[in-house]
């Protein structure tokens, strides 16, 4: 029955795809224009937030090491982070999909604007825990791909989310470059101001772009299957509700247990550009601006490290890509946010148990043990896929 109900509501997703040019109001030609529209405009909003999030991630470790936090310090603060984003991604998902994706880039765009004004007023430890606060809400690449999930089709929604590996990249060339420039010329503080400007700017670019309704009105008896059986913001009912779906559980898996080798070479990347590489902020900042995810056993300099840049990172896109389109086909589509909060609280979570995890490998079995943690990993996920019944191929067909 339940698989049934998917399909029927699949089929009525599939059906309002010419129903979603209601959305924005116009008929023919210009209402699929104005769709494309709004969805590079969803690529700008997640490209801006990446570029500020990365140019912190940069000074971070450094502006925490000027206020005289030690490493055990930094790990507490970065787990802070970790914890708020954690329980924050589901509640931003429910919120997107109860008062649409504008609404919630805007909380985004808004929480994004403290965050870095808290930042910038960071002269001491205290208040550089507190600006950790509205980190709870700061989720624009969920946003963004609600906006994109909303928008396009099931067919078309792998070919649209895989392109914000293009905004991804973008934002943390450009942001660890120009934090470790801006901060090496002009202070500390000064990626802050430009993340809060910035942050200031893509709320505003929400407000005038994104349509207030961009999900699809579907008729009364998919609606009747779609809708989630809770109205609070925090269920942990709904969230095993949606794991019940067919093939959603093993499919979560998958993306968590794939990522954290990499999430936790991630969480301890700035202490090893400082420690076992030696390398200063804007050094720091130009070695990430090249990759984006990336670790491997036998790595001895930074030209191996860039080296296998390319395979990681274009391995690491592609599933991140494949499993959260897979995810928001296999539910309602009133439930896509919530999905997709789902979905963003993979990294939270990792660098939530990371500080630990990642400063563990590290002290007792160097940076190789990230690389040889990856493949092991791989090698189980590997075999596990080849054996498992997930039917990954109906689910995309739904």
């Amino acid at each position: 029955m339940r698989t049934m109900n998917a399909k029927a509501i699949s089929e009525g997703e599939e059906e309002a795809s010419g129903m979603r040019n209601e959305t924005l109001g116009e008929s023919g030609h210009s209402r699929d224009v104005k769709r494309r529209q709004v969805i590079l405009v969803a690529y700008l909003i997640a490209a801006l937030d990446l570029t500020f999030l990365f140019m912190q991630f940069g000074i971070i470790p450094y502006l925490a090491k000027s206020l005289g936090l030690d490493s055990v310090g930094f790990g507490y603060l970065q787990t802070i982070f970790g914890v708020l984003q954690l329980v924050g991604g589901y509640i931003f998902g429910r919120f997107a999909d109860q008062f649409g994706a504008r609404a919630a880039l805007i909380l985004s765009g808004a929480s994004g604007s403290v965050f870095f004004l808290l930042m910038s007023l960071s002269t001491s430890i205290p208040l550089l825990f507190l600006s950790r606060l509205p980190g709870v809400f700061m989720h624009g690449i969920p946003g963004a791909q609600k906006v994109i999930t909303d928008m396009t089709t099931p067919s078309q929604r792998a070919d649209a989310l895989g392109k914000l590996g293009l905004c991804f990249g973008i934002g943390m060339i450009v942001g660890s470059a120009l934090g470790g420039v801006l901060s090496t010329k002009f202070g500390i503080f000064a990626p802050t101001y430009v993340g809060l400007v910035g942050s200031l700017i893509n709320t505003l670019i929400a407000v005038v772009w994104i349509p207030s309704q961009t999900k699809p009105k579907l008729n009364h008896h998919v609606t009747e299957h779609s809708t989630s059986q809770s109205g609070s913001l925090f269920s942990i009912r709904e969230i095993l509700r949606l794991m019940k779906f067919p093939g959603v559980m093993e499919v979560f898996m998958v993306k968590v247990l794939a990522g954290l080798p990499i999430g936790l070479f991630m969480i301890m990347f700035s202490i090893i550009s400082m420690d076992f590489f030696g390398l200063e902020a804007v050094e720091s900042g130009y070695l990430m601006s090249y990759f984006g995810v990336l670790q491997m056993a036998l790595m001895r300099t930074v030209w191996h490290y860039c080296i296998i840049a390319v395979p990681l990172v274009f391995a690491f896109s592609m599933l991140a890509t494949i499993t959260d389109s897979i995810l928001t086909k296999a539910v309602p589509s009133s439930d896509t946010g919530a999905m997709l909060g789902i979905c963003a609280s993979v990294h939270p979570l990792t660098r939530t148990v990371g500080p630990t995890i990642g400063g563990v490998l590290y002290k007792q079995f160097g940076v190789s043990s990230f690389g040889y943690l990856q493949l092991v990993v791989n090698i189980g996920l590997f075999v596990y896929l080849l054996k498992s019944k997930i039917s990954l191929r109906e689910m995309k067909s739904q």
